[in-house]
C-alpha cells in the first residue's frame, strides 16, 4: 500500500481564500482584522515563523504590527507591549513568539493577554472555555489537524485515536478536543508519552496515529497496522550535508517506512505547517467579527 499523501498545502490554500473573502466582507463594514506581533530576540527560527505569519496576513489582505524587543528586554518592558496590543482597537489578535529568551515568565505573559485577542489559543482562559466545549480560540496546531482531517473526508467519529505526546500546545488540547461529542470529534482518545513503556503496543491498535513527540524516529513502521491514517505534527531540523542550510527538516514519523502501510499520510514540510499559520489567521478574523458585535 501506497499512503494517500494529506497535501497541508493545499488545503491551507482552499482555507486562505475563504478567510480573505471574509476579510473582504469585514473591510466593506470598515473593519480591517489586525494582528499584533511581539518578537523577543533574534531567533532565526523565531523569524522565520513570524515573517511566514506576516505574509500570510498580508496575502489574505489583513493587518499585522509588529514590535521587536532585544534578548535583553525585561519583564517589564514585554508586558508593556501586551498592554499596549489590548487597548489597541485596530489589534484583534495578539500573538507572542515563543519561546522567550527567558522562559520562566512565558505563563505570566500569556496571561497578560487580553483572552478576546488570544488568537493562539494559549490563555488559561481560552484552555478552561475549550476544556468545557464553550467557545473560545482553539489552539492554532490542533485545530489544524482536525480541519485537515475533514477536509480530507477522515471522520475521526468513533475511531481509536493515538495521540504520542502530551505538550500544551498539541498533545492535550487534540486530545480534549478529539474526545468532544462533535463533528470534528467524537473519537476514543489514548495518549502515549515519555512514561509509556510501550509506545508501539496502542500505536498498533489505532485508526488515526497523531506523532507530536518532538523526536525524529518516533513513530517507525512496526507500529503502525495496516490502514492507518498517521499525521505527523513534528518538524525537526536534521544535519545534512547536501543542503545549503546544512540541514533539513523532518517530522516524528519515519516517512518512506510508514507511507507504504497507513492509508494516509501528512508529509513534513507541508502537511500540519501551513495549517497553523492558517488557523492564526481564521482565529484573528474571528475575533475581528466579534468585535464588531
Amino acid at each position: 500500500m501506497s499512503a494517500k499523501i494529506l497535501d497541508g498545502k493545499l488545503i491551507a490554500a482552499e482555507m486562505r481564500r475563504e478567510i480573505a473573502a471574509d476579510v473582504a466582507a469585514l473591510k466593506a463594514r470598515g473593519v480591517t482584522p489586525g494582528l499584533g506581533v511581539l518578537l523577543v530576540g533574534d531567533n532565526p527560527a523565531s523569524r522565520s515563523y513570524v515573517t511566514g505569519k506576516e505574509q500570510a496576513c498580508a496575502e489574505a489582505g489583513m493587518f499585522s504590527q509588529e514590535t521587536g524587543l532585544p534578548a535583553t528586554a525585561t519583564r517589564e518592558e514585554i508586558l508593556a507591549v501586551v498592554r499596549q496590543f489590548n487597548g489597541d482597537a485596530k489589534i484583534h489578535g495578539i500573538l507572542v513568539q515563543l519561546p522567550l529568551p527567558d522562559s520562566r515568565i512565558e505563563q505570566e505573559v500569556i496571561a497578560a493577554i487580553d483572552p478576546d485577542k488570544d488568537v493562539d489559543g494559549f490563555h488559561p482562559t481560552n484552555v478552561g472555555r475549550m476544556v468545557v466545549g464553550l467557545p473560545a480560540f482553539l489552539p492554532c496546531t490542533p485545530h489544524g489537524v482536525l480541519q485537515m482531517l475533514k477536509r480530507s473526508g477522515i471522520r475521526a467519529s468513533g475511531k481509536h485515536v493515538v495521540i504520542v505526546g502530551r505538550s500544551n500546545i498539541v498533545g492535550r488540547p487534540l486530545a480534549n478536543l478529539l474526545s468532544m461529542k462533535n463533528e470534528l470529534g467524537n473519537a476514543t482518545v489514548t495518549m502515549c508519552h515519555t512514561g509509556t513503556p510501550d509506545i508501539g503496543a496502542f500505536t498498533r491498535q489505532a485508526d488515526i496515529v497523531i506523532a507530536a513527540a518532538g523526536r525524529p524516529g518516533t513513530i517507525t513502521a512496526d507500529m503502525i497496522r495496516e490502514g492507518a491514517v498517521v499525521v505527523d505534527v513534528g518538524v525537526n531540523r536534521v544535519p545534512d550535508a547536501t543542503k545549503k542550510s546544512g540541514f533539513r527538516l523532518v517530522g516524528d514519523v519515519d516517512f518512506p517506512a510508514v507511507s507504504q502501510k497507513a492509508s494516509a499520510i501528512t508529509p513534513v514540510p507541508g502537511g500540519v505547517g501551513p495549517m497553523t499559520i492558517t488557523m492564526l489567521l481564521f482565529n484573528t478574523v474571528w475575533s475581528a467579527k466579534r468585535s464588531m458585535k
